[in-house]
């Protein structure tokens, strides 16, 4: 199957990419490279053995895209392009919803025109905004986001079911993703975000580098087993093998919308992965506790069980491997 990866160089979407080789699909990858290196590219040929047809581009330019689909027969896409830091989205909402909005809006339009009307999306967990239970389980309504780029994903993902109604020809799938943490096995890729990092495990990595004195842990005090936030995190590869589920069953299901957590379905303390990073990697973290943050949730976690009867999906990684995978990437980087 000839599939399309918008934003392929990232971090979900480069491991993706492999474990699509892996199935010996063939891809054409799409990157403006504004938050990720070209020289991806190359570590996921080093891995598969395969070679991967790349262009450098925005997926908002609708010549460049409409090019891109006149030269390659594309039968399915996964989205992943977009703006994804929760904090920067705050400071910069216009240029999040301008982005991520219209980058989408395009990819449709011009998908439209081609006749390709399977579409796999990445979105997120922030979609849900605040439950009154801490197990999300999809067949929950949207809440408001709190910041504005959950509000992108949530916004996107009812443009989707819009389309999947006004035009019965789509199939269309959203994932929502809990907490990807880890890296691909052989240390050529992995999460290495520029600047001071916005999620928990890239903030240990750079503690454990030295490139950052100490980690602060926001919050003591929570409603938890030992005081501190509660989330879901899932291994980068686990979660690139939901999207080969997804793309299988997309293919043989009814058109229609469809909607799966990623997740691993249990809750981690923020105290916990730190004490697993430690041990699994004997390295002592330097952290300290502050306040609490505006806007966190004293714990949420998935309900995964629908992914694993419609799709054949679970997660086969432990906390464990995520934590020595994380760590062996970044070792592998500074070399």
């Amino acid at each position: 199957m000839k599939i399309l990866i918008t934003g392929g160089t990232g971090y979900i979407g480069s491991h993706t990419c492999v474990e699509l080789l892996n199935e010996n699909h063939e891809i054409i990858i799409v990157d403006n490279l504004y938050n990720s290196k070209k020289t991806v590219i190359e570590k996921i040929q080093n891995i598969t053995n395969k070679k991967v047809k790349f262009y450098e581009a925005d997926v908002s330019d609708k010549n460049r895209l409409e090019n891109i689909f006149e030269e390659n027969d594309i039968e399915a896409v996964i989205h992943f392009a977009g703006l994804k830091a929760v904090g920067e989205s705050v400071k910069m909402p216009l240029t999040y919803y301008r982005n991520n909005i219209d980058s989408t809006l395009t990819l449709l339009e011009v998908m439209s025109e081609h006749n390709c009307k399977n579409l796999v999306f990445s979105s997120s967990a922030t979609v849900y905004g605040e439950q009154e239970e801490p197990v999300y389980v999809e067949s929950m309504k949207r809440k408001e986001p709190s910041n504005p780029y959950g509000k992108t994903k949530a916004m996107i993902e009812q443009i989707l079911e819009d389309l999947s109604i006004s035009d019965p020809e789509w199939k269309i799938t959203l994932l929502r993703y809990f907490n990807p943490i880890g890296a691909h096995k052989s240390g050529e890729i992995g999460e290495d975000p520029n600047g001071i990092p916005n999620n928990l495990m890239p903030y240990i990595l750079k503690v454990a580098i030295q490139e950052l004195p100490e980690l602060t842990i926001f919050g003591k005090d929570y409603d938890t087993k030992d005081g501190t936030c509660i989330r879901d995190y899932i291994h980068v590869v686990d979660l690139a093998k939901g999207h080969i589920k997804a793309l299988e069953h997309l293919t043989k299901a009814t058109p229609g919308t469809y909607i799966y957590n990623l997740g691993s379905g249990q809750g981690i303390s923020v105290q916990e992965i730190v004490t697993t990073f430690e041990k699994v990697n004997n390295i002592k973290i330097d952290y300290k506790f502050g306040p609490r943050r505006e806007g966190d949730l004293p714990g949420f976690y998935s309900d995964a069980s629908k992914a694993y009867k419609e799709l054949g999906w679970k997660v086969e990684e432990t906390l464990e491997t995520m934590c020595k995978d994380s760590y062996n990437y970044i070792k592998n980087q500074k070399q």
